[in-house]
């Protein structure tokens, strides 16, 4: 059984160009990092990895006074104690036993908290269209909803289209 293909090059650019810091590896030769090799699944988990990189660049410019929250950074310089946190870079987004797996350097224990949520939303999100979905095995184990699960075939060809429902 093959693999479907990885997220749409339009949604993964959209991706690159909202959290360029956060996918600062994505450029890299891959004796470097993995994320030479793009995201490694399928477009349904776009909102989650969206959402998850959104937050995570939230809660380190928050914390480092950076950004919106430049304003934090007087009081940081200020503070003794205050550890500024490493930014975030992907090194490795895929999907791996039907979950999302969001590899990286840099974050905080919190931020560490945010991956394994998304991970875990993963687990329950139709990796292919977004909908509710369920684990299942096509020969790779797939977190499908049922309608994808019985189209699975012809998507993991490219001959199911979505947006219409149909064959292609």
């Amino acid at each position: 059984m093959g693999r479907a293909r990885a997220v749409k090059p339009e949604l993964e650019d959209k991706l690159l160009r909202k959290h360029p810091r956060i996918f600062r590896q994505h450029d890299l030769p891959m004796n470097q990092t993995c994320m030479c090799w793009g995201m490694d699944c399928m477009d349904g988990w776009f909102n989650i990895i969206d959402l998850l990189c959104a937050n995570i660049q939230h809660h380190l410019d928050w914390h480092n006074g950076e950004g919106e929250f430049d304003y934090n950074r007087e009081r940081n310089e200020k503070n003794p104690d205050h550890i500024p946190i490493a930014q975030v870079e992907a090194t490795q987004v895929k999907e791996k036993f039907g979950g999302l797996r969001f590899y990286l350097q840099g974050g905080d224990d919190y931020i560490e908290g945010m991956v394994q949520m998304a991970e875990a939303l993963s687990e329950r999100t139709c990796e292919h269209c977004g909908n509710p979905g369920v684990s299942r095995s096509t020969g790779w184990i797939r977190t499908l909803c049922d309608r994808c699960h019985e189209h699975w075939d012809e998507i993991r060809a490219g001959k199911w289209d979505l947006a219409k429902g149909k064959d292609q």
